[in-house]
């Protein structure tokens, strides 16, 4: 990798600008550009995409992401330290990157970006889930995104693919599975970061759907997988129960049993009480 885009091993970079990783910022870099090009790829083809990265650091990603073909890439980086490591990159290719010094949860992306547009990021980890919960949450659908490639916690990505009855199935996993395929694609041991972490982590990859796999209302459905998740020991007609007052017939309705729990109960039967709930709600 080093040979194709002809500049410095990331550990050069990072002590010549003393980018050490700040653990305030959930900052784990990657210094191995062998994998942060195999970590690229799995967002597949991106010559004809514009790329999102969030967080990018010292550029291992970045780097990955340009000499795989990359149109353009948008790097949002919050740490000032990485701006002239990441303008070293963007010099040697002209034109390709262009870096933002800001906040990703405050900066339009859409601003810099010419669809079609891929995300791609090892996000900071104490970003990372609220950035996912926005892009599977915008006001309308499709999203501005093609595809998600983001490394999360290893425990955080198995949230995302999760299945009903497994320990790990919540909110999460219906939110990303009612607008999107979602896989994990890549595991990563901690070792293969600087500082270590703690935990392993693992890459998933989103594909976002042209509608909702099963129609419902976004608020509706998640004001209920809130109150069901919230309370997940209970039984549904009981954490549901502030939400209409017939909702036992409601649950039936849907082909819920009352006293199921929220972890049994899989993405279209909640797609089913979501829209019960909202013809209820109308009628009354």
């Amino acid at each position: 990798m080093t040979a194709i885009d002809n500049l410095p091993p990331l550990r050069e970079v990072i002590a010549r600008h003393d980018l050490r990783a700040k653990k305030q910022l959930g900052q784990n870099f990657l210094l191995d550009l062998n994998l942060t090009a195999k970590i690229a790829r799995q967002a597949g083809d991106m010559t004809q995409c514009d790329v999102l990265e969030i967080g990018p650091g010292p550029g291992g990603l970045t780097r990955g992401l340009l000499a795989e073909g990359a149109r353009h890439v948008l790097a949002i980086e919050k740490d000032a330290r990485a701006l002239p490591a990441l303008q070293e990159i963007a010099d040697r290719y002209s034109g390709r990157l262009t870096v933002i010094h800001g906040d990703a949860l405050q900066v339009d992306p859409l601003a810099h970006l010419t669809p079609p547009i891929r995300i791609a990021a090892n996000l900071p980890y104490n970003v990372g889930t609220e950035l996912l919960i926005r892009w599977l949450t915008p006001p309308d659908w499709p999203p501005f995104w093609q595809s998600l490639t983001l490394m999360f916690q290893k425990e955080v990505a198995e949230r995302i693919v999760a299945t009903p009855g497994s320990k790990a199935y919540g909110r999460l996993a219906l939110l990303a599975q009612w607008r999107a395929d979602a896989r994990i694609v890549m595991m990563l041991p901690p070792e293969a970061f600087v500082p270590a972490p703690k935990v392993h982590s693992a890459v998933v990859h989103l594909t976002a759907l042209p509608q909702p796999r099963y129609p419902a209302d976004p608020a509706v459905l998640s004001q209920v997988t809130a109150a069901a998740f919230n309370q997940r020991r209970k039984m549904l007609r009981a954490s549901l129960r502030g939400l209409h007052p017939q909702i036992e017939s409601l649950l039936q309705d849907a082909g819920i049993p009352p006293t199921a729990r929220a972890e049994e109960i899989d993405l279209e039967r909640f797609c089913a009480l979501a829209r019960a709930l909202q013809a209820a709600r109308q009628g009354a």
